[in-house]
């Protein structure tokens, strides 16, 4: 059976919802702005380096592995290069 790789995003929401951390929590555990997540978790900007590290800091059940998987964007921001 093929199953698919985890979504790095999708491993984000779920570990945010078993903490029962809010957009504005996850922004303020990891001092990222509420856009820039809202970026995030909305699928228009990639997650960055700097985030995964300040991420897994506080949500270290979340596999680095899982956390580094690549994802398409569903609107990329104008401009945006990858």
């Amino acid at each position: 059976m093929n199953q698919a790789k985890p979504n790095p995003i999708e491993a984000i929401k779920f570990r945010m919802e078993q903490m029962g951390w809010s957009q504005a929590d996850l922004s303020r555990l990891t001092g990222f702005s509420r856009y820039r997540i809202s970026e995030y978790l909305g699928y228009k900007r990639k997650i960055t380096l700097s985030f995964i590290r300040a991420y897994h800091k506080i949500a270290d059940a979340t596999p680095l592995e899982v956390l580094i998987e690549d994802y398409e964007l569903t609107a990329p921001l104008a401009g945006m290069e990858e």
